[in-house]
C-alpha cells in the first residue's frame, strides 16, 4: 500500500436535536462573542432560534449576519469579515448550506489573519491563524462542515475555492431535525451533489486511499438508499439524519480525494447561470459517469456492488449497470435534467466548455483526460 495522509475536522456531534447544544460547544471552545453566519430564509424561518437561545444561556453574545447569498459573491464574505471585525468577535458559526458555511470558514480565518481574497484562491496559500469555527448544516449535500474547502463567485462570475487546512472546522453539528421541512426538490439536488461527492473521490487520480475510499462506500450506500425515503416522505427523521451522515462521509472523502470532472463542468453552469450547485452536478453526471466508464471500470463496478451485493462480477457488466442506476436516478429526481431547462441555448456551450477548461485544479483528478472537444460534447449530451 502507498503512503498517505489523511486530515478532518476533529470533532463530530450527531444528535437530533443538536444544535440546541451551540452554547455548551462554543464555550468548551472559549467563545465569548460568537459570529453567526447564515443565510435570511433560514433567519426568517426561525430555525436558528434554539441555537441562539442556547449561546444566549451560555453567556455568549452574539453579532448574527443574515446576509449570505447562494454560491456567495466576494463582496460578501468582504463585508461578513468587515463586520465581524468591528464587532469584535472571538469565534465563527455557520448555520446553513454549503454557501453559509463557506462564508464562515472565510470569516473565521479573514477576520483573525486578514489576506485578499484574489491571491489565496488555491490551494494552501491562505495563511495564518482563524477564529474558532463550528459548522451547522441545514442540507445533506456539500459536506462543507468537514472539508478545508471554500467556493466564491468572482466579480467575472468564475467559481474559484480557496483550499486549506486553515479551513477545516473545528466541531460539526449534524441536526436532523433541521432538515425536515426541506423541498423534496432541494432534497433532491443537494442528495446527489453527496453522491458526486462519493463517486469522484473514489475514482480521483489524486490522493485516492484505503480511508477516503472506505468513507466513500459508505457514504455512497447511505445516500443512495435514503435519497427515495425523504422525497416519500420529507419528515422521516431517521432517513434526513441517514443522508445528513453520508453527505458528512462524502465530504470527508473528497476533501482528502478531491473531485474531478463533474464539478469542473458544473461550476461554469453555477458561475454563469446562477444555478444551484447540487442541480449543476445533476445536470452533468450522467454524461460524465458514461464518459469516464472505460478508464474508471473497475472502480464503478465496485460501487455498484456497494449498491446491490448481487451485481454481477465481471466489471464491464457491473460498471455499466452503475452508470444505467446512476442515470435512471437523476432521471427521477424532482427537477429538469437538461440543461435547456434551466435557460442555457446551444450558443452558451462553447463559453461553457472554455471555462471548464480553466478548472484544471479539478480536471487533472478525473479518470480520463478532458478536452475542450470532450467538453463540449458533454454539454451537448444534457443540452
Amino acid at each position: 500500500m502507498a503512503g498517505f495522509r489523511f486530515a478532518t475536522c476533529p470533532r463530530l456531534v450527531c444528535e437530533q436535536g443538536g444544535s440546541a447544544q451551540l452554547g455548551s460547544l462554543a464555550s468548551e471552545l472559549g467563545l465569548r462573542h460568537a459570529f453567526v453566519v447564515t443565510d435570511r430564509f433560514l433567519h426568517d424561518q426561525g430555525l436558528l432560534g434554539p441555537a441562539l437561545t442556547s449561546l444566549e444561556q451560555a453567556g455568549i453574545r452574539v453579532t448574527l449576519y443574515h446576509d449570505v447569498q447562494a454560491d456567495p459573491p466576494e463582496g460578501v464574505v468582504q463585508d461578513a469579515v468587515a463586520r465581524a471585525t468591528s464587532a469584535g468577535i472571538d469565534g465563527v458559526i455557520g448555520f446553513g448550506g454549503g454557501s453559509s458555511l463557506d462564508t464562515a470558514k472565510l470569516v473565521a480565518l479573514l477576520a483573525r489573519s486578514p489576506q485578499d481574497i484574489a491571491s489565496i484562491y488555491g490551494v494552501d496559500l491562505a495563511r495564518g491563524p482563524r477564529w474558532p469555527l463550528i459548522q451547522v448544516p441545514t442540507t445533506a449535500g456539500t459536506g462543507s462542515e468537514v472539508t478545508p474547502i471554500a467556493i466564491l463567485t468572482t466579480p467575472s462570475d468564475e467559481k474559484k475555492g480557496v483550499v486549506s487546512n486553515a479551513l477545516y472546522p473545528d466541531i460539526a453539528v449534524l441536526d436532523s431535525t433541521l432538515t425536515l421541512g426541506l423541498p423534496a426538490a432541494i432534497t433532491a439536488m443537494t442528495g446527489i451533489d453527496a453522491m458526486v461527492h462519493a463517486i469522484e473521490a473514489y475514482t480521483s487520480r489524486h490522493r485516492k486511499n484505503p480511508v477516503s475510499d472506505a468513507l466513500a462506500r459508505q457514504a455512497l450506500a447511505s445516500l443512495y438508499h435514503n435519497l427515495p425515503r425523504v422525497l416519500a416522505d420529507g419528515r422521516d427523521a431517521a432517513a434526513r439524519e441517514a443522508m445528513l451522515l453520508g453527505s458528512l462521509l462524502a465530504g470527508m472523502a473528497f476533501a482528502n480525494a478531491p473531485v474531478a470532472a463533474v464539478h469542473a463542468l458544473a461550476y461554469p453552469l453555477g458561475g454563469l447561470f446562477h444555478l444551484p450547485h447540487g442541480l449543476t452536478n445533476a445536470l452533468v453526471l450522467a454524461p460524465v459517469l458514461a464518459f469516464n466508464r472505460e478508464a474508471a471500470c473497475a472502480a464503478y463496478a465496485e460501487l455498484e456492488r456497494c449498491l446491490d451485493p448481487d451485481a454481477s462480477r465481471d466489471d464491464q457488466i457491473a460498471s455499466q449497470a452503475f452508470v444505467a442506476r446512476m442515470t435512471a436516478l437523476v432521471a427521477a429526481m424532482p427537477f429538469g435534467r437538461h440543461l435547456s431547462d434551466h435557460g442555457v441555448t446551444e450558443a452558451d456551450l462553447p463559453r461553457l466548455a472554455r471555462d471548464a477548461m480553466a478548472v484544471q485544479r479539478l480536471l487533472v483528478n478525473n479518470p480520463r483526460e478532458v478536452t475542450e472537444a470532450d467538453a463540449l460534447a458533454l454539454y451537448r449530451a444534457v443540452l
